[in-house]
């Protein structure tokens, strides 16, 4: 009965709740779950009988004939005329223990798919596993999920053996089809893809907190009979270690069979291990990008400035056990990833840090490899925890010709030059006037203007101790 209801569509769902006098209203996996916990509850034999006829309409086998039904044992029960079956009024059967060989005769045990597929029918309709509605995935950042095709279900273990076997269907609805269809993404140069996507995910059977994906071992899995691609095991870590998948969402859109008349069948195979389950579930996701993933971050707003400038006065209070007394920080405005100058200053609200990595980088990177790692202190960074830095974007707009700036304790800040500048000259107006590369220009053995800030430095320093004579402005320098 379960495998039954499993494969109705909503207009065969909704007859049933109605049927019940249940709540019939709502999306497809909310009827679902209303028709589970129906059969859950213990329901009615009229019920029972309602399932079985919406499924022999679902999947007609054979119009039955009065010779048919003379064959059948009946030891209780009113037989109904050929044309009442005919018309499918098999629920007005009188019903008690004794009629129960009437449904099993009437129904088929699971959907024909031509004669080709006879062999597979006992595929079909296999023990289906405990449903834990309490097993929560966690969100992928780079997927939106518009529906649950199969809620997170137990990969139990049925027997002893080393490998494991479970079977899933799922059907998709006309909607369902359509939104994948319509969704076919062709960039020039690039494969025909589905930015709509039937997502196959795996994780541990785990009810605490939501769920990263995690393959169970040794996994295969085949999509209506074909194998599925996964992801490749990576390399040991040391010698003697069994190799890991990186664990990651599956998308089986090119294996599934996008039509609403025509269910998909999953089958899996897997090394059970004792005392640890895993799960399986199947959604309808809708692909998203770097760049639109970097438009929401926008449109969360950028952070008020004064919340850095509270920070940095935190970190430069002078703590009265301390023999050392911080009086400024320094901070860099290049990128920690790409080496460049910060365009989108964004981090963590987790981190401690102030310095800055920046958003299309971060999001590029983990639209690649999804790490969701702050580049700068290595801790967790994942996308609903990124904001964008109000006090950094006013920076980066307002001081275009250096790299690093300093704090002060009362929350100001100033440029570091890269030479010959000092304090006394470092307010914007003094810099308005020149050029970039002026600030470059270092030394009589004629070095590039163009060579890396860092190496500028080292060299200002030497000459500033050891060419005084030529160079008499540096004396000026802290």
């Amino acid at each position: 009965l379960q495998h039954m209801v499993m494969s109705f569509r909503v207009s065969e769902l909704q007859v049933l709740l109605g049927f019940a006098g249940r709540n019939k209203s709502g999306r497809k996996h909310e009827l679902l779950t209303k028709a589970l916990q129906l059969l859950k509850s213990g329901c009615s034999p009229a019920v029972q009988m309602k399932i079985k006829e919406l499924y022999r309409r679902r999947f007609p086998r054979k119009i039955l004939t009065p010779s048919d039904l003379s064959m059948l044992h009946i030891q209780a029960g009113q037989l109904p005329s050929a044309t009442a079956l005919s018309q499918g009024t098999v629920c007005h059967l009188s019903y008690d223990h004794g009629s129960t060989t009437v449904a099993a005769a009437l129904l088929p045990p699971a959907p024909v798919l031509g004669p080709k597929h006879e062999a597979d029918i006992q595929h079909l309709s296999p023990p289906i596993h405990p449903v834990h509605p309490d097993v929560k995935m966690k969100r992928l950042p780079f997927y939106d999920v518009y529906d649950e095709l199969i809620k997170p279900t137990t990969l139990a273990s049925t027997n002893s053996q080393r490998f494991e076997e479970a079977h899933f269907t799922f059907a998709l609805t006309p909607q369902q089809v359509q939104q994948i269809l319509t969704s076919r993404d062709i960039l020039p140069g690039a494969k025909c893809d589905y930015t709509v996507q039937v997502q196959l995910r795996f994780c541990l059977c785990e009810t605490s907190c939501p769920q990263e994906d995690y393959f169970p071992p040794n996994l295969f899995v085949k999509v209506n009979g074909k194998l599925c691609p996964l992801p490749g095991y990576l390399p040991p870590t040391k010698n003697g270690a069994e190799p890991k998948r990186p664990s990651r969402p599956v998308n089986i859109t090119p294996l599934a069979r996008l039509s609403a008349t025509v269910p998909n069948t999953i089958v899996v195979n897997w090394s059970s291990e004792f005392g640890r389950n895993y799960s399986l579930s199947v959604y309808l996701v809708k692909q998203l990008t770097s760049v639109m993933l970097l438009q929401k971050l926008r449109a969360k707003g950028i952070r008020n400035p004064d919340h850095s400038r509270a920070l940095i006065k935190e970190k430069l209070t002078a703590d009265p056990d301390s023999e050392i007394a911080t009086t400024s920080l320094r901070v860099s405005l290049m990128c920690p990833l790409g080496k460049m100058r910060l365009i989108v200053p964004c981090r963590a609200i987790t981190c401690s840090h102030l310095q800055c990595f920046d958003a299309a980088l971060y999001l590029q990177m983990n639209e690649k490899k999804p790490t969701w790692t702050c580049p700068v202190c290595d801790k967790k960074a994942p996308y609903d925890n990124l904001i964008i830095d109000g006090l950094f974007m006013e920076i980066l707009n307002s001081c275009i010709d250096c790299d690093e700036i300093q704090f002060m304790e009362d929350g100001s800040w100033c440029p570091m030059k890269p030479k010959k500048e000092n304090q006394e000259v470092c307010q914007a107006s003094a810099f308005s006037g020149v050029e970039a590369s002026s600030l470059y220009t270092v030394s009589s053995e004629g070095k590039n203007s163009s060579e890396g800030k860092k190496k500028v430095e080292v060299i200002d320093l030497t000459l500033d101790s050891s060419s005084d004579e030529e160079e008499p402005p540096a004396k000026k320098q802290c």
